[in-house]
């Protein structure tokens, strides 16, 4: 199968391992991954700050870069959900009716990693090798825009030598939330804390997610409070094969 690489500007700026990962998966699995040089921003800020007639010049673009592809696939549920959720009802309420229907035939090509995976591919084990405890954190765009549960942990319940643990009230938001925590810091980082308490009692040696935004936050506090704990995308992990004990 012939896949697009949704990229994202935080992993495309900050995390360019995630990505990287996703191809090595795609490719061991035998599918060709291609990369539209030309992808920007999903627009997601600029929605959610009440922008949305800049949000949807994104949002066209997006749809523009992606129309020669029948799969879209990326490292980040909240942009998934930006695109699935967001963007068609955005240009509703804007009166732009075509648009909505040109972005909801867009929406329904764009999947999230895990997701592609399991529902498109059928897929559940990568052939992947992590020997460490890993705790599994369900962002608030994976669990509650996408409604991804067991997705993300089947695949890591079929890494050889990974041990799944769970976070006490792992469904609780780690605080992040974009612009919530630029405006309601104090609160984003008591948030964050509490999340982090609740790994460290799992004795995790690693966190990981579908989207690096909520790692970035925990990964954050993880550091000042000295934790020694890991911050990884999934993708990441189903990447890894080499056996070792290296995080």
């Amino acid at each position: 199968m012939r896949v697009a690489l949704f990229i994202t500007c935080v992993n495309d700026g900050l995390f360019p391992d995630t990505p990287r990962a996703v191809v090595d998966v795609l490719e061991r699995l035998g599918h060709e991954v291609v990369f539209p040089t030309q992808q920007t921003c999903c627009g997601q800020m600029h929605l959610n700050a009440g922008y949305r007639q800049e949000g949807l010049h994104l949002a066209q673009r997006f749809r523009q870069v992606f129309s020669d592809y029948d799969v879209i696939v990326s490292p980040s549920a909240s942009c998934v959900g930006t695109v699935r959720e967001l963007y068609a009802s955005s240009a509703r309420s804007l009166g732009e009716e075509a648009l909505a229907d040109d972005l909801e035939e867009v929406a329904r090509r764009t999947f999230e990693f895990s997701e592609f995976l399991t529902t498109v591919l059928g897929v559940t084990d990568v052939g992947a090798s992590f020997p460490h405890t890993v705790a599994y954190h369900p962002t608030c765009h994976s669990l509650r825009v996408l409604g991804l549960d067991e997705a993300p942990k089947t695949l890591l319940r079929n890494v050889r030598g990974l041990d799944l643990v769970a976070i006490p009230e792992e469904n609780a938001c780690c605080g992040f939330g974009g612009m919530f925590s630029i405006k309601n810091a104090d609160t984003s980082v008591a948030m964050g804390k509490d999340k982090l308490a609740h790994v460290r009692a799992t004795g995790a040696d690693v966190v990981c997610a579908l989207d690096n935004s909520c790692l970035t936050h925990l990964g954050g506090l993880s550091s000042r409070a000295r934790t020694g704990i890991t911050m990884m995308h999934v993708a990441e992990i189903l990447a890894r094969r080499d056996g070792g004990a290296r995080v």
